[in-house]
């Protein structure tokens, strides 16, 4: 067998130590972040005793079942009500397991990317001699720092087909499920049907229907693809059609009018880009045949429930619209006050209102540089799922003009809502960097 070259060996031993110490900040803040939390607002006994059980019964799954475990904590991605969410504690559990056994892959990652989480890590520290409230900060940089470290983590565990259909299977169930109970509580009521929807508006196990709605855009995406292109998902045109369906209409009675915008970006980029593959002209007309054809089953659905003038109402300009800007304009006027910002998750201690962009939130709260930071992860992300679908390199089978299309649907997303904690921003992330790792190791995926 040969020996590998000096160079690559020494950079295997950089990238290791950058994991280490990445990981082990990561897990120290989530850790810490939950003592903050549970100080602040003491929780009975008898939960924290079920936490405690939770925590180690998940430890013994992680260390029987990896790859099961992993499934359990992308499927909780959909329960998103406090911080730390259940998915992350399962997942700190699982980066601890993977780092111990020798699983934590960095080096598939790409290293400019590497370098740019840590780097928008670094500036969040620096900005954080400016805070105001401090418990506050801690809390909201250790999740940041933890989305960052799972983001990478994520990107070497999809390594195989068979990985990649865990994690987009238990994507998909996830979005579908509470899609599926958002939708019924808001058409059917049952008891405790109110976890799921917040007046009029389906919401799900998240704390905003603004968050709700976009999670399930990228599994719309996905199933769009699948259902003209099978690759991965061993389902029947029919089930994938009634999945799409489903979590459409989750979309729709999210009324959140960013996640319509999220789908209907994400929606024209994939048909843009199956339009321009070889042969892709018919996959094109047929996803747009399907397209048409939701759309006006969707509207028919919205029509018979009563809710078109609701509808209606949330599709014009709201009241608060003038507050929204209103912060953002906020948000830069405390940079050119704080050109290292005012430290992470003090925007909202300043501000009577939340930053609504994870643009101005990064500017106002990392200054320029953190905005610097952000745009070159958003864009390079951005080049990175582009050459992806241009070359046809999926990643081991979640087709890449999906992944490209969700990105381009996230970005629009973030300028109108804060996403820089959304789990499945990460996750859309991850599997891109992981398709990227996989061109470069076989640049012609055709051979």
């Amino acid at each position: 067998m040969e020996a590998a070259h000096p160079l690559v060996v020494r950079r295997r031993v950089e990238v290791r130590q950058v994991g280490i110490a990445t990981l082990a900040a990561g897990l120290l803040a989530l850790f810490l972040a939950l003592g903050v939390g549970l100080g602040r607002q003491p929780l009975p006994m008898p939960l924290v005793l079920a936490f405690g059980v939770g925590l180690l019964g998940t430890l013994a799954l992680a260390l029987a079942r990896y790859d099961a475990a992993v499934v359990v904590g992308v499927f909780l991605i959909a329960a998103v009500r406090v911080e730390p969410a259940p998915s992350d504690l399962v997942f700190a559990v699982v980066i601890a397991v993977a780092f111990v056994t020798w699983r934590f892959d960095l080096e598939r990652v790409p290293l400019s990317i590497t370098l740019l989480v840590s780097a928008f890590l670094a500036l969040n520290l620096i900005a954080s001699i400016e805070v105001i409230d401090p418990a506050r900060a801690v809390t909201f940089f250790a999740i940041t720092l933890y989305l960052g470290v799972l983001g990478l983590w994520l990107a070497g565990y999809v390594r195989s087909v068979r990985r990649a259909r865990l994690v987009i299977g238990a994507y998909l169930a996830a979005a579908g499920l509470s899609a599926a109970l958002a939708c019924l509580a808001l058409l059917a009521p049952f008891p405790g049907s109110e976890l799921f929807v917040t007046g009029p508006r389906a919401q799900g196990l998240f704390k905003d229907p603004n968050v709700f709605g976009p999670f399930l855009v990228p599994a719309a995406l996905v199933l769009m693809e699948e259902a003209v292109g099978p690759r991965l998902l061993r389902l029947r045109l029919a089930t994938k059609l009634g999945l799409l369906s489903i979590v459409s209409l989750g979309v729709l009675f999210s009324f959140s009018r960013a996640a319509w915008l999220n789908l209907a970006v994400g929606t024209i980029v994939l048909l843009f880009v199956l339009a321009l593959r070889r042969g892709g002209a018919r996959k094109a007309m047929g996803l747009l045949a399907v397209t048409l054809a939701a759309g006006a089953a969707l509207f028919a659905v919205t029509a018979a429930t009563s809710s078109l003038t609701f509808l209606e109402q949330r599709a014009a300009v709201q009241v608060y619209d003038t507050q929204r800007f209103g912060a953002q304009l906020s948000g830069v006027e405390l940079a050119s006050e704080h050109p290292l910002g005012v430290g992470p998750g003090q925007f909202e201690r300043i501000s009577e209102i939340s930053a609504h962009s994870t643009y101005v939130r990064a500017l106002a709260e990392e200054g320029v540089l953190g905005l610097l930071a952000v745009l070159a992860l958003m864009l390079l992300t951005l080049g990175f799922a582009a050459r992806n679908a241009a070359s046809g390199v999926n990643c081991y089978g979640i087709g890449s003009a999906a992944l490209f299309a969700a990105w381009c649907g996230l970005l629009a997303n973030s300028l109108f809502v804060d996403t820089l904690h959304w789990r499945h921003l990460w996750l859309v992330a991850a599997l891109i960097w992981a398709a990227t790792a996989l061109r470069v190791r076989n640049p012609y995926p055709g051979s």
